[in-house]
């Protein structure tokens, strides 16, 4: 099966650390090849910030941004910023109708991840990626790389090797996303909308006894699973729910099927996207013989998530009511779409 993120395994811990630990710092405007900054700066401006050990300075909101991966490119719609999108890539799935008519307009650079030739030609300013694979050196997109041709860039802080990620760290990305593009208040009015999502689905799972939880990404002679590094874990917690390996130190790896076995998860959390189907999934599980004693397995307890749903991204407060809802259908637990 293909998968999206085996830059997100263990193999990829020493690129990830490379990209985001001690890198030199980018700062637009003063870096070579750089516009000289505007005589006069905007509103709130200039912003100085630093993301996954990499500090850039702004002078103004950037104008000629592109977007590498869904969950970046939702958090930009979010926000209202569609015009200063010239390029996005890598969908995992459908952008939300919310922002279907906004994506439309914006240019798709590639299916996957851009050339570094394709990346250049639409001229950015500013490159958002969502995962570390979205600057990877080996294709001659690394965060320096692009500094050096004078292009600022920012990594979700989901993959940055920092501690487990929160919702805090969400509200953090949302927040300086906005402040780099001028609209701090977009970005706190989603925010506040946001608590009150998780408010009330906190409010509705009050007394609910946890259930334990595996994630089944895809794999056949392992399942690639969540561990506790990622927002998937918050996500499942606040959903109610007790991630089994929450002890990954990752955000994404793989268990053997013998721990899945020994740790009794009592429902099995699809990630539904990419080539394999959910039918092809539950049917790998179903009739693995290794697996029949599993409560979710014998049970046929299975509930289902889009990839987008479970990365940091403007989806997760109305994912964790969605997820609630299958895993205590008995609370009614619903939310509104992510906005």
């Amino acid at each position: 099966m293909f998968r999206r993120r085996p830059l997100l395994s263990a193999l990829a811990l020493v690129p990830l650390l490379a990209a985001c630990s001690a890198t030199p710092e980018a700062t637009p405007g003063t870096g070579p090849g750089a516009a000289a900054p505007p005589a006069k700066t905007a509103a709130g401006f200039p912003y100085t910030v630093t993301n996954c050990g990499v500090t850039s300075t702004y002078q103004a909101p950037p104008k000629r941004a592109v977007t590498m991966n869904q969950h970046v490119t939702e958090i930009m719609l979010a926000l209202g910023l569609e015009k200063s999108l010239v390029g996005t890539a890598y969908l995992d799935d459908a952008v939300l109708p919310a922002y279907a008519k906004a994506y439309a307009a914006v240019p798709v650079l590639a299916k996957e991840y851009p050339s570094k030739e394709a990346l250049l030609a639409a001229d950015p300013d500013f490159v958002y990626g969502g995962y570390s694979s979205a600057f990877a050196a080996k294709d001659g997109r690394s965060r320096e790389d692009l500094a050096r041709a004078g292009i600022a860039t920012r990594l979700n802080t989901e993959y940055c090797p920092t501690g487990a990620t929160s919702v805090d760290d969400l509200y953090r990305e949302v927040r300086e996303t906005g402040r780099t593009f001028g609209v701090a208040d977009r970005a706190e009015t989603w925010i506040r909308e946001a608590r009150t999502t998780l408010a009330a689905t906190e409010q509705r799972l009050k007394g609910v006894e946890p259930v334990s939880v595996l994630v089944y990404d895809s794999g056949d002679k392992t399942a690639f699973t969540a561990g506790g590094k990622g927002i998937g874990n918050e996500l499942i917690t606040r959903a109610g729910g007790r991630n089994v390996f929450a002890d990954l130190d990752k955000t994404f790896g793989d268990a053997t099927w013998e721990q899945v076995v020994a740790r009794k998860p009592e429902v099995i959390v699809l990630y539904d996207y990419g080539s394999t189907t959910l039918a092809q999934k539950k049917k790998r599980l179903l009739d693995d013989p290794a697996l029949k004693d599993v409560p979710a397995v014998k049970n046929r307890r299975f509930a289902v998530m889009p990839l987008s749903d479970t990365v940091l991204g403007v989806r997760v407060p109305a994912a964790v009511g969605t997820l609630a809802a299958q895993l205590h259908p008995a609370t009614g637990t619903t939310t509104p779409a992510a906005r």
